[in-house]
């Protein structure tokens, strides 16, 4: 009974799991088959493309040079470029400075009382002695009248006096009165002399009090706005003034120049030079007035290492004001025949100053140059340069030793006019030319890179049909369908 049993367990358990197993083995091999195939297919055809497109006939191979050569025109920077020329650099000194009127005069009452009169209008030119404004004279007059009618008694009193001391003199001699009578009449002389003299001294002061009272203007120059109104007192203890005069013309121009600059001015100024000086607006666009170096300060600030210096300007148009911010420019000397270069083609790097010389081959070179004054759009050029070489002036940031290059034919007959007439071409000229070198570059680019796909694709469309090479669209199409 146990032996009978025992079997079905055995035969039982296994039969049914043999059975499910290979089944579900055999569904998930056939799935992984299909994507293999379709994988495998479409690896086949992309080898077959790639081996035919670089191992293919003459007609495709005949491509790639010419596609290279296209590349490499494109990699040629359009540049603006400039022609070095020799010319005159200006040593000029730019400063700002602060405009100082030569005399300015705050106009205040040295008598007390009450304004009377304005005889100007406010910002009014004004000469010298013209009225400005009228202090009430009555009182001073009563003192002068007061002081004019003492002075007379006194001067009564000195001359009997004096009448009396030539009698006693002409007794004296004659022992007819007393010596003592003769000198206290001396004595008496000498005090009516001193009260005379003080009441003559009382008469001026009433004068020039009365005088004070009709203000007039110190100077030549321009009235400013009234700072009190008529028909207020006024006293010598106010701390208002009643208005200032300033001179306009002439004018002066205050500012400091470095102390290393100093020795070439004392040089140029003791060899009798006269030294121009300009001065600009705030902005150093305008030309305001032209003048010249008047003096020199007599000591150097320790604290900014500087010098300050006054110029003269006529000012006729009264462009300057009092307390004005320019900038002025100091011309100290003028170098004649000097070789120049445009700013913009002046780079700093690690070479130092240099600049990109453009060559017989349309590449550049750095070339590094030692440079001076600055005057305007040009430097000075003192060693590295030589005039008829042509350097970079726009696209630097783009080259490297050696780039290629290519330059407007415009701009480079620009150029070559800029070095005739000494190199003051319109800026818009340049501009100009460089934009039209771009349109140009970017055209070329896009025609070689048209042509280029055109023979690719003309090269592969010839390829020979007996070669047992299928077309490549349809190698494409049949690869397509296969992975569908």
């Amino acid at each position: 009974m146990d032996d009978h049993v025992a079997p079905p367990q055995v035969r039982t358990d296994p039969a049914p799991r043999s059975r499910t197993t290979p089944v579900r083995r055999r569904f998930r091999v056939g799935r992984l088959i299909l994507p293999l195939l379709i994988i495998a297919a479409g690896g086949g055809g992309w080898y077959w493309w790639t081996h035919h497109a670089t191992q293919g006939p003459a007609a495709t191979r005949t491509v790639a040079p010419t596609r290279g050569a296209n590349q490499g025109q494109s990699l040629a920077q359009p540049v603006g470029a400039a022609t070095i020329d020799k010319g005159d650099i200006r040593v000029i000194l730019n400063q700002l400075g602060t405009v100082t009127s030569l005399d300015t005069v705050t106009v205040v009452t040295q008598i007390s009382g009450q304004l009377m009169q304005y005889g100007f209008t406010e910002g009014q030119m004004v000469k010298k002695g013209d009225f400005l404004a009228q202090i009430d004279p009555r009182p001073y007059q009563a003192a002068l009248d007061s002081a004019q009618g003492t002075l007379a008694r006194d001067t009564g009193l000195l001359e009997q006096a004096k009448s009396d001391m030539k009698r006693y003199t002409t007794l004296g001699r004659q022992d007819s009165i007393a010596m003592q009578q003769l000198e206290d009449q001396k004595f008496l002389v000498q005090q009516d002399t001193g009260t005379v003299a003080t009441d003559q001294a009382a008469v001026d002061t009433a004068k020039l009090n009365l005088y004070y009272c009709h203000i007039i203007s110190p100077v030549n120059g321009q009235v400013g706005l009234r700072q009190i109104d008529q028909g207020n007192y006024v006293s010598t203890t106010s701390a208002s003034a009643l208005v200032v005069v300033t001179q306009m013309q002439p004018i002066s121009v205050i500012f400091s120049i470095p102390e290393d600059n100093l020795p070439e001015v004392v040089e140029r100024l003791r060899a009798g030079a006269t030294l121009s000086v300009e001065a600009y607006d705030r902005s150093n666009n305008r030309l305001l007035e032209t003048g010249q170096l008047s003096s020199l300060d007599n000591q150097i600030n320790t604290t900014t290492g500087t010098l300050n210096i006054r110029s003269i300007f006529q000012n006729p148009e009264d462009k300057l004001y009092p307390n004005q911010f320019v900038n002025a420019r100091l011309l100290v000397d003028t170098m004649h025949d000097t070789v120049r270069v445009p700013v913009p083609a002046v780079q700093r790097g690690e070479p130092g100053t240099f600049v990109y010389v453009i060559n017989a081959n349309n590449t550049v070179s750095v070339r590094p140059i030692k440079v001076g004054p600055t005057d305007g759009n040009f430097e000075a050029v003192l060693s590295g340069l030589q005039p008829g070489e042509r350097v970079v002036t726009d696209g630097t940031d783009r080259l490297r030793d050696g780039a290629a290059v290519t330059v407007p034919t415009a701009q480079a007959d620009a150029g070559q006019g800029q070095a005739q007439d000494g190199g003051k071409a319109p800026a818009g000229q340049a501009q100009t030319g460089q934009a039209q070198t771009g349109q140009a570059q970017t055209g070329q680019a896009h025609t070689s890179q048209a042509s280029a796909d055109q023979a690719q694709e003309t090269a592969q469309g010839q390829a020979p049909t007996g070669s047992g090479q299928p077309d490549v669209q349809q190698q494409r199409h049949r690869s397509t369908s296969q992975a569908q």
